[in-house]
């Protein structure tokens, strides 16, 4: 910041050199005062001006008593100036230092010191600070917050309701922001409209604005609105951010990130709400290396690290971090909905099950969120957990349409349609998935086995067995592939399914299913019928027998042969 600046006053120089008499002719600028550094909001610019104010040597001994007074006021806008840029315990250990060496303490001093505190989490300590000190407008909105972090719902109420009646801008928009953080965010537009009428030049309240209107969902209102203040303060680190989120919600993290890559590497004010929002950008990368310092700075990293550890699979890990979590917002509802569901189906638990149904339904029940589409998803995904397919079925085709090539949610709907007889509009969906992932679940490979024979393509099913390694959920696949194919009258893969299940488990069940299979393919030869028949024949049925230890083997053997004319 500094070297352009410099850049551009040489290049003045030079333009005015060559000017020849129009130098003369060009009054000097002013020098910068600290109101200009201030109102360019120049922080790191007003600092340095302060500091060097502070080196300046002094004129006459007798005015020692003016420049120590002049100090106190440098040394309070240097705090100021640190407060701004983000370095909140510099601007703490600044503010805690001038009221050391002041003889009277300044309420003004030890608010500051409370706003620093708040903003390093220090709740506690902020709230006792200044209990004791006169109230003014700045210690109500102060206290206003306060109540809300520390969960004092009873000054919190009390306090609203002085701030509902309160007419200053400066407490409208305490409310309003209050508003914001308890996720009403419609109510907060109307707070920051109010107060916009009247204050046209207020440009920050815009930024206010696209951020409700971003929680909403509404990311190209956000964005219009947001270039309003931009084209003013083009180079905001705030509204940077904020844009950069509308892009990778309208577009994709690659396009958010280019948004950034100006500042992103830049050590200034929401650094670290920069480096958060690198991470989400770029799909989780660096997650472990990011996140977890700023668990307690920037709200949303505990949310972001626990959907990671999600997709990594890490389920207890995202539960430990979840599990103290008390929601406030749906998003936060909806996460740890998702967390106890992941848990109590690896675990087995019908408790975590329940406590995942419940989240779920409370955000797809509540009047703010029934209408919109986390809000139906949320309302999906409890019925889903309730085995009430009929319902999942209803909310999901109301947000089809959004979610066209969205594997996730294909594979979704394709079990609540399996698990509703749907199984051709099933077998379409799984077989649009490409994510290898979901191709390699067992339960994908279970449901994609069941629709492929509800659809007459048996040979499909079995080839999906064929391709899997030999383990227990393989297995279970066989298992499944057999008995449908049995229900369906697909008697020849049946058949070959129970023969395989046979040699890794000689049981009687598997012999019995194995005998009915290849009465039902003798049937189908025989009744020419055009399903369960074989291709090689009757000597593929006489083959499989063959290869059976149990002695009614070689008697259906004996009974076939007598009978085979039968079966051309």
């Amino acid at each position: 910041m500094i070297l352009s600046r410099g850049k551009t006053d040489s290049a003045s120089s030079r333009h005015v050199a060559s000017g020849g008499s129009m130098q003369q002719q060009r009054k000097a600028a002013a020098p910068a005062t600290l109101e200009d550094f201030i109102i360019k909001r120049d922080y790191t610019g007003a600092r340095a001006f302060l500091e060097y104010a502070t080196d300046e040597p002094e004129d006459e001994e007798g005015k020692a008593l003016d420049n120590e007074q002049q100090q106190r006021q440098i040394d309070q806008w240097i705090a100021y100036c640190n407060f701004h840029l983000g370095d909140y315990q510099l601007a703490l250990n600044q503010y805690q230092d001038i009221k050391r060496r002041q003889e009277a303490v300044d309420p003004n001093v030890i608010l500051n010191v409370a706003v620093c505190m708040f903003y390093l989490g220090l709740y506690e300590e902020a709230k006792q600070l200044i209990e004791s000190t006169a109230n003014s407008p700045l210690k109500q909105r102060l206290l206003f917050h306060l109540a809300h972090k520390l969960g004092d719902d009873q000054q919190w109420a009390e306090l609203l309701e002085e701030l509902l009646n309160a007419p200053s801008v400066e407490q409208q928009l305490s409310l309003a922001s209050m508003h914001y953080m308890r996720a009403h965010y419609q109510e907060a537009i109307d707070v920051y409209k109010r107060v916009l009428v009247d204050n046209k030049d207020f440009m920050a309240i815009n930024v206010y604005l696209a951020l409700c209107f971003y929680k909403l969902d509404y990311y190209d209102m956000s964005q219009e609105v947001l270039e309003v203040y931009l084209g003013q303060h083009g180079d905001s680190t705030i509204a940077i951010n904020l844009k950069a989120c509308n892009r990778f919600r309208l577009f994709s993290g690659r396009v958010a990130e280019q948004e950034i890559k100006n500042i992103s590497d830049n050590d200034t004010f929401g650094a670290d709400l920069i480096r958060h929002n690198l991470v989400v950008f770029r799909n989780g990368e660096g997650a472990l290396r990011v996140l977890p310092s700023l668990l307690n700075i920037v709200p949303e990293a505990r949310l972001n690290l626990a959907i990671y550890y999600l997709k990594q699979g890490d389920i207890q890990e995202a539960h430990a971090l979840m599990k103290e979590l008390q929601p406030t917002s749906p998003h936060e509802y909806i996460l740890k909905g998702v967390v106890h569901a992941a848990l109590g189906q690896q675990l087995g638990s019908k408790e975590h099950i329940k406590t995942a149904q419940q989240n779920l339904h409370l955000v797809g029940s509540s009047a703010t969120e029934c209408d919109t589409i986390p809000g139906r998803q949320s309302m999906a995904s409890a019925f889903f957990l309730y085995e009430q397919f009929e319902e999942v079925l209803v909310y999901m085709n109301s947000i089809r349409s959004y979610f066209v090539n969205d594997d996730v949610f294909n594979y979704n709907f394709a079990q609540a349609k399996c698990a509703t007889g749907y199984y051709k509009e099933a077998e379409e969906l799984l077989m649009q998935i490409a994510d290898v992932d979901i191709k390699n679940q067992h339960t994908y490979c279970m449901i994609l086995a069941k629709c492929h024979i509800h659809c007459a393509h048996p040979e499909l099913a079995w080839n999906v067995f064929i391709t899997r390694d030999t383990n227990a959920e393989a297995f279970l696949l066989l298992q499944l592939i057999a008995n449908e194919c049995y229900k369906c009258e697909e008697f020849w893969v049946a058949a070959k399914a129970f023969d395989m299940l046979e040699k890794l488990d000689p049981s009687p069940e598997n012999w019995e299913g194995k005998r009915g299979a290849c009465a039902g393919v003798l049937f189908a030869l025989a009744t020419k019928a055009h399903r369960g028949r074989p291709g090689g024949g009757i000597s593929e049925v006489i083959g499989l027998l063959r290869e059976s230890s149990n002695s009614q083997a070689e008697s259906m053997i004996k009974t076939i042969r007598k009978h085979i004319s039968s079966f051309k």
